[in-house]
């Protein structure tokens, strides 16, 4: 151990110092660890927040949507997702096909968002298909020809709807007849119920199979967009470039990124306010480190007097005060590390804070702890730490001994 840490550690340590700056090193600790527990929960919560929505809405979403440009549809898709499979980075690729249906069920009916699909794809791109909360995801019509559907655990418990029951949908896209437009109507059963945790997808949506939902449509062999999922959903943009390339006109793609653009944008800021806000916390933890090393120059002025006429350098004189400070500084952002990542990973565990999945889109609140942010919080309240030790080490630096022993 270097002289300068020996005596920073031994004035810390001496049972000698006054009560009052006793206390006020605790206090210094105490604050710089409350500064990075709270830092630490707070940016746990919100990257959460954001892992938990990000991954709930792919697993029924899909990474890139290709959608052609005209209203029409895309008629021979078969032959597009052929000329896309190859394709670097892509997992699977789905056809679909999109529209709003109402659903009415023993004098109840509400609108809902009915997606068509290929079941075999669908629950091998490990979609919402997956997470099936009762009945089973089987599209195989019953013994009278009624095709199945599969709907959102909300939905159904809206409508009091189970596996079994019998329902109709109605589309608005109807048909010619003397009497007008009427609307194009079709009885479903209800083979299975999806519980995908997200809960705009588990209150409005449902699933059919492809040739169920372009017969409801009046349309013929079309689907609305083919939905691509990635090796890697930060790949998603470079993906998409591709494949538009490869689908040549006619196309656009979107990504999981453009569609909830607003969404992750309001989250990174929300991080960035609350890391800047509650850093504040930290700030003023360093400016009772700065009190402490101010309070410890006066205190021990002539220690400091001896040590300069014994042959201590005015630069040992300031590192060791600078030493102490960092000591403070160390002992609280561990506390406050340890402390921070131990409750964010109880409240995590044992999901302690409930939430109203209808205003938050999940149950309750996720607490990611990120191994990042711990290294930029304890830079950050070391570096505060530090620029709040130079002032008092600078003053102790310039201690006259001559002014301070001649009186002793």
């Amino acid at each position: 151990m270097t002289f300068e840490w020996l005596v920073a550690l031994r004035y810390l340590r001496s049972p000698n110092r006054p009560a009052v700056l006793r206390l006020v090193t605790l206090l210094a600790v105490v604050g710089v660890a409350a500064g990075v527990m709270t830092l630490v929960i707070a940016l746990s919560m919100n990257t959460g927040f954001r892992e938990a929505i990000r991954d709930r809405l792919l697993s029924v979403t899909a990474h890139v949507n290709l959608k052609p440009t005209s209203p029409e549809g895309i008629h021979d898709y078969h032959g597009l997702m052929a000329r896309l499979q190859g394709a670097p980075g892509v997992r699977s690729i789905e056809p679909a096909i999109y529209s709003t249906v109402l659903l009415s069920c023993g004098g109840r009916a509400r609108g809902i968002v009915l997606k068509g699909i290929d079941p075999q794809q669908e629950m091998q791109a490990g979609g919402a298909l997956r997470r099936i909360a009762s009945g089973k995801a089987d599209f195989s019509p019953d013994s009278d020809g009624i095709p199945a559907l599969v709907v959102g655990r909300l939905l159904a418990e809206e409508l009091k709807v189970s596996v079994g029951d019998y329902v109709t949908l109605t589309s608005p896209q109807g048909n010619l007849t003397p009497f007008g437009m009427l609307p194009r109507s079709r009885r479903f059963r209800v083979a299975g119920i999806f519980d995908s945790g997200f809960y705009d997808y588990d209150a409005n949506w449902a699933f059919v199979t492809l040739g169920s939902a372009q017969g409801l449509a009046g349309v013929g062999d079309v689907v609305s967009l083919l939905e691509v999922r990635t090796e890697k959903i930060d790949d998603a943009p470079t993906v998409a470039a591709d494949l538009l390339r490869r689908a040549g006109a006619g196309f656009t793609t979107t990504t999981w990124m453009d569609e909830n653009r607003a969404l992750f944008r309001a989250l990174s800021l929300e991080k960035l306010v609350t890391a800047l806000f509650i850093g504040l916390i930290t700030f003023v933890a360093g400016l009772n480190i700065l009190v402490v090393l101010t309070m410890t120059v006066t205190d021990r002025a002539r220690d400091i007097a001896v040590l300069m006429a014994m042959g201590a350098r005015k630069e040992q004189v300031r590192t060791i005060f600078i030493l102490q400070g960092i000591a403070v500084s160390i002992a609280g952002t561990a506390a406050g590390l340890a402390l921070g990542y131990s409750l964010s990973w109880v409240a995590d565990r044992w999901k302690l804070i409930p939430l109203n999945p209808e205003v938050y889109a999940v149950p309750y609140v996720p607490f990611h702890a990120s191994g990042f942010d711990a290294v930029w919080i304890a830079a950050a309240a070391l570096a505060i730490s530090i620029a709040a030790t130079i002032p008092p080490a600078r003053s102790a630096a310039r201690v006259l001994p001559v002014e301070i022993l001649r009186f002793e």
